[in-house]
């Protein structure tokens, strides 16, 4: 049987690809990718040549029969991608992986970039004890998860776009109050990599004054 290697890229810098990794794409036989376009000129700039597959949220239930298929009966092992991070971190990946193992494939994840790293480090906030939330509900249940979340004594960590960003900090502030510790942490390891600290409160009025591009990580002290 084949083997699946789940390889992390890069969040923005593209100097923070592992020499592994690039050994690693050059050498399966297929990569799965979310976002072939955005791959290719991953694989172009470190002279990957691979052949990619569409595989990203929209398709992977249908994908992922044929792939499982294909590993168990070849011996092409075959590399899984996200557009940046580490696959199966708030991105496609766990459906394939959870099946691979059901089946008894070899699945090897190669360490790597991944965002809420190195905002949770940087944020000065207890990480000896943390909970990674990712994304919370957009309606249905976001009201219930903060209520529970607001009695979280672990310091908790979120992902959230930024045109969402002051609204789901106003939540915050709500749930949580209002001199809760917080940092939020955008566009990671890229030109204009920010880290903002201070209470939800200070936070708040700062993105309320300055609207924040790019992808953005969340990082919330837990409940004294």
């Amino acid at each position: 049987m084949g083997k699946l290697y789940i390889v992390p890229t890069p969040i923005g810098n593209l100097e923070d690809m592992t020499l592994r990794a690039i050994r690693i794409l050059k050498e399966v036989t297929l990569i799965l990718a979310e976002d072939t376009r955005t791959s290719g000129k991953l694989l172009h700039h470190f002279d990957i040549n691979t052949p990619m597959q569409s595989h990203h949220m929209h398709n992977e239930h249908k994908t992922v029969a044929s792939i499982l298929k294909r590993l168990q009966h070849s011996v092409d092992d075959i590399a899984l991608i996200s557009d940046a991070g580490t696959p199966a971190i708030s991105d496609p990946g766990f459906l394939l992986t959870r099946a691979c193992v059901e089946n008894g494939i070899d699945v090897e994840c190669l360490p790597g970039a991944t965002a809420f790293v190195p905002a949770l480090v940087n944020s000065g906030l207890p990480n000896d004890r943390f909970v990674f939330e990712g994304f919370l509900p957009v309606k249905k249940g976001r009201q219930t998860r903060l209520k529970l979340l607001a009695e979280e004594t672990r310091t908790m960590i979120f992902y959230e776009s930024p045109h969402k960003l002051v609204k789901t900090l106003g939540h915050f502030a709500e749930f949580f109050g209002e001199e809760r510790a917080i940092s939020v942490s955008r566009e990671l390891t890229k030109l204009y990599e920010e880290t903002i600290r201070g209470t939800l409160k200070d936070v708040l009025e700062y993105y309320t004054e300055k609207p924040p591009k790019g992808e953005i990580v969340i990082v919330v002290k837990g409940k004294n």
